[in-house]
């Protein structure tokens, strides 16, 4: 095998449904991921946006991997600054004891939603106390384990249960330093691709992970298949982030100018500065997004790409991913 396909699942809410029929396509798509053979299924974590339905990964989770067997289920992940690094060790030891050797623990750095939505989830913080990210990384790391040092206000608290196999630890990021992060702590990482996909950059952060532990990271990227290049390119439309850059210094990606001026007032800052992102799309037929994906793969010795489909129709994301398990299957012989 060159390489292997996963599947990142934001749970999008297609025109006219609800989010009961969003939660209930991922039931059927991770199904019918696992009967193709793709290797996970993660669940992103999003915050006040309508037209999502994942503000909870853990228990959609849980509701995957009853339905299913076989595929590995986790989060992509868990936005860690808003959550004590001890609930979130309990919460996934818990699911890797339901479905011991299928779980992933993915988390990310970014909030995830707009400034009300992270002053909701962080109400009852103690600003005081809260660490940065770093420090909650190897808080959740050292829970994950057994427990924080002696000489951690903490010591002698212990995340149960203890599960037959740990939740595999994974980082989200897009930079080097994220990726020398998860080196630190022996997480693997995920090079968040379908946001930053400047190659200087992927090559950077992979480098500085495969030199820190001698192995390749993943890569997720947006990728959608149908019968032919212009039908998928008609599906998929002009694609575009905004990168919004506060004059304190902050900056975050939003999808439209309306939210990113909303993030800015939510914030109290009027000045800011606002690019127009166009992430790189595989969009085409299965082959053609195989012969890219080949061509990833030869460049920077990527094993396992996790597709994020940029569209919300439930019949043409079902029909992507049988079409791009075709072209892994290919990929295999």
């Amino acid at each position: 095998m060159s390489w292997s396909l996963s599947i990142l699942d934001k749970s999008p809410i297609a025109e006219g449904a609800s989010a009961h029929d969003a939660l209930r396509f991922s039931v059927r798509l991770a199904q019918r991921a696992e009967a193709l053979g793709y290797r996970r299924y993660w669940i992103a974590e999003h915050h006040g946006a309508p037209g999502l339905a994942s503000s909870a990964p853990e228990i959609v989770v849980s509701h995957l991997l009853a339905h299913t067997s076989k595929i590995r289920v986790g989060s992509g992940g868990v936005m860690l600054q808003h959550y004590s690094p001890f609930k979130v060790a309990e919460s996934f030891r818990v699911l890797a004891s339901l479905a011991p050797g299928r779980v992933d623990l993915g988390v990310g750095k970014a909030p995830g939603g707009l400034p009300l939505t992270t002053r909701a989830l962080q109400w009852f913080h103690d600003k005081q106390k809260k660490p940065d990210f770093a420090h909650q990384l190897a808080e959740l790391d050292a829970f994950l384990k057994w427990g924080v040092a002696e000489d951690h206000p903490l010591a002698g608290a212990i995340a149960l249960p203890v599960p037959p196999e740990a939740p595999q630890r994974i980082l989200l990021g897009g930079s080097p330093e994220s990726a020398r992060l998860a080196a630190q702590h022996d997480w693997q990482f995920c090079y968040a691709g379908h946001f930053n996909g400047d190659e200087a950059n992927i090559g950077r952060s992979l480098d500085a992970y495969r030199d820190a532990t001698g192995r390749t990271p993943l890569l997720a990227l947006y990728a959608f298949a149908a019968a032919s290049r212009e039908e998928a390119r008609k599906h998929v439309g002009a694609l575009r982030i905004f990168k919004l850059q506060l004059s304190t210094g902050q900056s975050v990606n939003l999808p439209s100018p309306e939210a990113a001026a909303e993030f800015a007032r939510q914030t109290g800052v009027s000045e800011y500065r606002l690019d127009e992102l166009h992430p790189h799309v595989l969009a085409g037929t299965a082959d053609e997004i195989r012969a890219e994906l080949d061509a990833l793969h030869a460049r920077f010795g990527i094993e396992e790409f996790v597709i994020d489909t940029p569209v919300t129709d439930y019949a043409l994301r079902l029909a992507s991913i049988e079409r791009l398990a075709g072209a892994e299957i290919a990929a295999r012989v």
